[in-house]
């Protein structure tokens, strides 16, 4: 394999404190619990099995439980925790400390989770339920690898679409009813009657809960204003349905008084749909820390003290512990190689392109993937110290601390409750007791009239509907954002942090220059180690290639390929033996790198990896392989400066190589060298100077600062981690984009508070009519009729002003 110059990776990440959350590991040795009863309950399936006959066994925290299969026990292997309950019920054939539990399908995580509110990160409780702030649905703070059930998305879902055709029958029968001839109006009133029932108090019934729990918390929110409307509307129209005779002849149409059991309905089914919509959206918000954990390999083969090889549950390794780690297998946990020679992937953790070189003495880190050549480690951070753990608990306390942004319509939802159901009450009032009569029919009349002018349907839509246009017009511009708050929240920022390798550049090694030594040519040069590198598949080979086929080199067979783990590759190519690596490798086989040294040294210093190639035991010349700029980078840089952003780059790169690149892009601030903490740290600096921080990266190492910062920006080029922490994905990985993305964000706030505004002027004008007060002037009082017609004008002035969103002119990407 290759050496390169990219600096000292291999101890970078050396002690790193001890506080992220990962797979739990026992303090020691664990040993199997002695069998005491005749049958042993699998704390997977639930089903009772021998543990005299069962061959399928795992240890956890000193404690022995049996499985029926091997799928069950690879399933508790991988997340024991999922399976473990609080101290309460022993399972069968469990020493005493174990409790476990059978998760049910509304029940895949433990007892004892701790849940927390995503707009609210101070509400936390042990198991689910809701926010007493906003009614948002809990979700858990750590979520776990497996696929855990949401009880709430299924039980919304099962309502929705039980109820739906009631809601669409008798949304017909309301409209199309009187044109029915053969059914008589007093029965299209009770069919309706009969149809809504369930869907208001079934399928709507958990917004009434809500709704009561946030008038018991004196915190008004848009459930209030949802069950108030819905419970005005349905409970009018019953009192209509059970009782006409209590309403005068004017609020009679087509022969019977007015209901409005369509409006609750429809108001239920909408919001339910809303709800299961956001409630999806919301679970792939950990998709970032699942991905992370299915990193880490399930396995480890620990070297036994009589040389013998013994595969183990990667809980069961404990620090000290000998480790192999064949080609091709990820290193299980950070530890010291004791034995052998390879290259390490390390790119799915520091987002380097090129594999670090690693011998007897250098540190690895965990679900890091090992090369071609056989390693034995010694294990120095397992459990939740290892850097990969450590990575997890980042990104997991920053999505929870970031701020929520509280949106516009929330800052209004309180005074604008209060003050609607002040002013119904004081209508019920003044018309009951000062009224002409029938005073209290007018009374009861104008509140529900006032109530259902006030549903919130235009309220809640106004930001929904922007959004929802705003992000399909975002795509025409290859940018995906994940959430509202990434929208209203970009057109602040002030800060970027830019990522290096495949940020700034393309992220894969590519040729860059060759140079010859005396009686050689660089085209000589490069076919030769091209001829020699067919037989090798590290990356700089790759690059190599690539380069020779271009220029259309024809390549020779090369006999007796052998690779030199660590320092280079050997080979017989036209007769001639060839030798290529570095200068350690040159100096061994008699070819001194000297006079080539001064005139590669630049190419070094802008971060080029060197290989010197000998034929015959003469230096023949070097090649030069880097990490190019994207074509794209420099325009974008410009327009983002112009934009009035301050950027900075910050790169796990050795800090001459990250120094070079931002030079050449005339970048000022560079930080080199920086571990995944070292982002957050920076994100969180800047933030604490006033600074309103974006940060744009595309590697695993990236998630954490993505997740800490005002706004993640992922490239579409890189990791799915990457991108889960992010909430904006810039799907081609052109930074040119977030220019575009910022306008699209201010155009996306301007239409939000016309929405707004257009929601609250028509509550303005049309609560103080549905309350009387034109009564005295013009004998007119406003009917719960017309009142539902003026709330759907208004959720129509809504939408259609947010679909001028998408009526602009559509953004294409540059060529």
């Amino acid at each position: 394999m290759h050496p390169h110059s990219h600096g000292p990776h291999e101890d970078k990440h050396a002690g790193q404190p001890h506080e992220a959350h990962g797979h739990a590991s026992p303090g020691g040795h664990a040993h199997p619990a002695p069998a005491h009863n005749a049958t042993a309950i699998d704390p997977v399936c639930g089903m009772t099995v021998n543990p005299a006959t069962t061959p399928h066994h795992a240890t956890h925290a000193g404690t022995e439980y049996h499985f029926c299969s091997a799928r069950c026990r690879e399933k508790f292997v991988a997340a024991p925790q999922t399976y473990l309950h609080a101290p309460g019920t022993q399972p069968a054939h469990a020493t005493p400390h174990a409790a476990v539990t059978h998760p049910t399908a509304a029940q895949a995580l433990p007892a004892g989770t701790i849940y927390t509110c995503p707009m609210h990160p101070q509400i936390r409780q042990p198991g689910p339920g809701t926010c007493p702030i906003c009614g948002m649905a809990l979700e858990p703070e750590m979520p776990s690898l497996e696929d855990e059930d949401n009880p709430e998305l299924r039980d919304f879902t099962r309502r929705f679409w039980w109820t739906l055709p009631l809601t669409l029958i008798v949304l017909a029968l309301a409209m199309l009813g009187h044109r029915i001839g053969f059914i008589a109006t007093d029965t299209r009133t009770w069919l309706e009657f009969a149809l809504s029932t369930p869907v208001v108090l079934w399928a709507g019934w958990p917004f009434f809960e809500r709704c009561a729990r946030s008038i018991r918390n004196r915190s008004p929110n848009m459930w209030t204003l949802i069950g108030i409307g819905v419970g005005a509307a349905f409970g009018y129209s019953v009192v209509a349905t059970l009782a006409p005779g209590l309403f005068p002849e004017s609020f009679r149409e087509h022969g019977r008084v007015g209901v409005y059991f369509e409006a609750a309905a429809v108001i239920v089914s909408l919001t339910l749909l809303g709800q299961l919509l956001e409630l999806r959206a919301r679970s792939k918000t950990s998709a970032a820390i699942k991905a992370l954990l299915g990193l880490a390999p399930k396995t480890a083969r620990r070297i036994r003290d009589d040389g013998s090889d013994e595969d183990i549950p990667l809980d069961h390794v404990h620090v000290g512990d000998r480790l192999r780690v064949r080609p091709g297998e990820k290193v299980p946990v950070d530890g010291t190689v004791l034995e052998g020679r390879s290259s390490i992937d390390e790119s799915m953790l520091t987002g380097e392109p090129i594999p670090v070189e690693k011998e007897a003495g250098a540190k690895v880190i965990g679900a890091t993937l090992n090369g071609t050549g056989a390693l034995v480690i010694r294990a120095d951070q397992i459990g939740s110290a290892t850097v990969l753990s450590q990575i997890v608990q980042l990104v997991a306390q920053a999505q929870r601390s970031r701020a929520p942004m509280q949106r516009m319509a929330d800052r209004v939802a309180f005074w604008f409750v209060l003050a609607v159901l002040g002013v119904a009450v004081a209508t019920l009032l003044g018309w009951g007791l000062f009224g002409p009569e029938p005073s209290w029919t007018y009374a009861v009349l104008n509140a529900v009239s006032v109530l259902i002018i006030a549903c919130p349907c235009a309220l809640g839509l106004a930001t929904p509907m922007s959004i929802m246009v705003a992000t399909g017009r975002a795509a025409h511009a290859g940018v995906l954002f994940r959430d509202a708050e990434a929208i209203e929240q970009l057109r602040r920022i002030d800060t970027l942090i830019v990522d290096k390798t495949g940020t700034l550049t393309e992220g894969r090694p590519a040729y860059r220059d060759a140079l010859a030594a005396d009686g050689f040519d660089a085209d000589e040069v490069l076919q030769l180690a091209a001829s020699l590198e067919q037989g090798s598949e590290h990356p700089l080979a790759d690059a190599i290639l690539a380069e020779a086929k271009r220029r259309g080199f024809t390549l020779q067979t090369a006999d007796d390929f052998d690779s030199i783990t660590g320092r280079g590759v050997r080979g017989r190519v036209g007769g001639r033996a060839l030798v290529m690596g570095n200068q350690a490798l040159m100096a061994e086989v008699g070819a001194d790198p000297a006079p080539l040294l001064a005139r590669s040294e630049p190419l070094r210093r802008q971060g080029a990896s060197v290989m010197f190639l000998a034929v015959d035991g003469r230096l023949a010349g070097a090649i030069a392989v880097a990490d190019p700029i994207k074509p794209t980078t420099p325009p974008a840089l410009n327009a983002l400066r112009a934009d009035g952003l301050r950027i900075v780059m910050a790169s796990g790169d050795a800090q001459a190589t990250a120094e070079a690149v931002a030079y050449t892009l005339g970048i000022d601030e560079v930080h080199g060298e920086v571990r995944p903490q070292d982002k957050v740290a920076l994100v969180q600096r800047l933030q604490a100077e006033g600074r309103r921080v974006a940060m744009a990266g595309d590697g695993i190492n990236d998630a954490p600062a993505l997740a800490a910062a005002d706004v993640g920006i992922a490239m579409g080029t890189g990791t799915d981690v990457a991108m889960s922490s992010a909430q904006v994905t810039l799907v081609k990985g052109d930074l040119r984009r977030i220019v575009q993305a910022r306008t699209i964000s201010e155009g996306t706030v301007a239409n939000m508070k016309q929405n707004l505004g257009f929601a609250l002027l028509y509550n303005a004008l049309g609560v103080p009519v549905a309350a009387g007060v034109l009564y005295p002037l013009t004998g007119l009082l406003l009917s719960p009729m017309i009142a539902a017609l003026a709330m759907s004008l208004s959720s129509v002035s809504v939408v259609s002003n947010a679909l001028r969103l998408g009526q602009g002119r559509r953004y294409t990407p540059d060529p």
